[in-house]
């Protein structure tokens, strides 16, 4: 059986079966995508293509990513992408071997976390409960940054909660995670407290829209754009500007670093790792073992800030 006419034919077939068998996220499909393709120019200029590439042009390609300057995360992602284009394409009968199966990437360069004290995430949470122009945007900013904090939810499973997961004041949320994996995480009653607030205010906003003909969201945190639902980019924004007003470094913060303090805060008042990867929905629990490293760190830096024998008295 011959593969696809064209490469991106190769490309599109792999990417709707990524997405039809493996559940694959949107956001990982069109990373895939990107680096297909520019993988699939690359050969063509070197007057190749998808259905011909031998191992040696699949290394020449990946010495040129490195060449250009390109991130050690970024190559090993491109390699990945590669690699299971041609799994697949061997499975389907698209070609007799697999160039890329004995290549090794460069690996990914383990950089530990960044995280924040309980006393910062603090004062994150009060800059929600007094930013925002309208009552309604600040309960919405206090609920999405109790929400974040309490569960240690990815952002984009947090903007687009449908709001039916947080009827009855729920102890526990529901969570559609990656892949298509559900999972449970328990609320803190601040959290639940937050819920409640903005639920009655979102509920009233959306009872005026559909009194004047509109259509009810489906979304907790709805919004008029396409999604129906508020953006990651508009989030990330938010997080920012509430770094600002709690007196925090707007650099130092992003959403996942309020998934890193979770994660990290719950590892030092002595939850167990597995608990811990439930919790954050992660596959392996080698994922979840960094945060075991960030403690460590955390806990050098300070006994050398503050035993005495370690301070220079010189």
């Amino acid at each position: 059986m011959r593969g696809p006419a064209t490469q991106d034919l190769w490309i599109s077939t792999f990417l709707e079966a990524q997405a039809a068998e493996l559940g694959a996220a949107n956001n990982t499909l069109l990373a895939y995508g990107r680096d297909l393709k520019d993988f699939a120019g690359w050969l063509a200029r070197k007057k190749s293509d998808l259905g011909a590439a031998d191992r040696d042009q699949v290394e020449a390609y990946l010495i040129a990513c490195d060449a250009q300057g390109l991130a050690r995360s970024t190559r090993a992602r491109r390699l990945s992408a590669i690699k299971q284009l041609y799994r697949f394409a061997f499975e389907e009968g698209w070609r007799d071997t697999n160039p890329a199966i004995q290549i090794k990437g460069p690996g990914r360069e383990k950089r530990l976390p960044k995280t924040l004290e309980v006393v910062e995430v603090d004062r994150l949470l009060q800059a929600a409960r007094t930013t925002g122009r309208t009552p309604s945007d600040r309960l919405r900013n206090t609920c999405l940054m109790e929400l974040l904090y309490a569960t240690g939810m990815r952002v984009s499973e947090l903007v687009s909660l449908p709001v039916s997961s947080a009827r009855g004041d729920p102890r526990m949320l529901l969570i559609l995670g990656k892949g298509g994996k559900e999972r449970m995480v328990p609320l803190s009653p601040p959290a639940r407290d937050a819920l409640a607030a903005w639920l009655r205010t979102r509920d009233e906003a959306e009872a005026e829209v559909v009194s004047n003909g509109g259509q009810a969201s489906r979304y907790l945190f709805p919004s008029r754009g396409k999604s129906g639902h508020l953006t990651r980019h508009r989030f990330y924004l938010l997080i920012k500007e509430l770094a600002v007003t709690g007196g925090l470094s707007p650099d130092k913060v992003t959403p996942h670093t309020l998934r890193h303090a979770f994660a990290t805060h719950l590892l030092a008042n002595g939850a167990d790792l597995r608990s811990i990867q439930t919790l954050l929905g992660h596959a392996d629990v080698a994922t979840t073992e960094i945060y075991t490293h960030v403690l460590d760190e955390r806990l050098s830096e300070l006994v050398l800030e503050h035993h005495p024998l370690a301070k220079n008295k010189g």
